[in-house]
């Protein structure tokens, strides 16, 4: 059996310890989809949302979600982004957006959590900007796409990529 790595010996919480791993240049993606009527894309598209710029808003959100997942993700290690990228691309034929997100640093530990974290806030911004327009907006597919660096180097998503 596999030794928990967020349990200690007598089964309480534990942070691990990465101290003595060999640090390296980290980097995560992470995509997401919202899905949203057409009416509220129209007003996403042509900036008439009264709440205000939809995107640039929901962007600055999730790069502020990154920076803050410890504060979030019990356990979670406190990190040094040295860059965090947000995307948001509309799909109005398939009546979505399209959040992607990366997350970037020279670390002991991963930022798979970040780049997650970046994707879940844009989203919730996004709806939380188009709730009176469309509330049955729908957060869908949120998953990690790539991460590389670390002893498990690269590896993307199978049933992604």
């Amino acid at each position: 059996m596999n030794k928990l790595t967020h349990v200690d010996a007598s089964g309480s919480a534990n942070m691990v310890d990465v101290n003595n791993k060999n640090e390296t240049t980290r980097i995560a993606t992470a995509r997401g989809y919202i899905y949203m009527s057409e009416q509220t894309i129209d007003q996403i598209i042509e900036q008439t949302n009264k709440k205000g710029d939809v995107l640039t808003t929901a962007k600055i959100a999730g790069i502020m979600g990154a920076k803050r997942c410890s504060d979030l993700i019990p356990l979670c290690h406190p990190l040094m982004l040295s860059k965090v990228d947000v995307s948001i691309d509309v799909e109005a034929e398939n009546l979505r957006l399209v959040v992607n997100a990366m997350c970037k640093l020279n670390g002991k530990t991963g930022v798979e959590m970040e780049a997650l974290t970046a994707v879940s806030v844009t989203c919730l911004t996004l709806f939380d900007m188009c709730k009176a327009s469309d509330p049955a907006m729908k957060i869908s597919e949120i998953t990690v796409l790539t991460k590389s660096g670390g002893k498990t180097g690269e590896w993307q998503n199978p049933d992604i990529l």
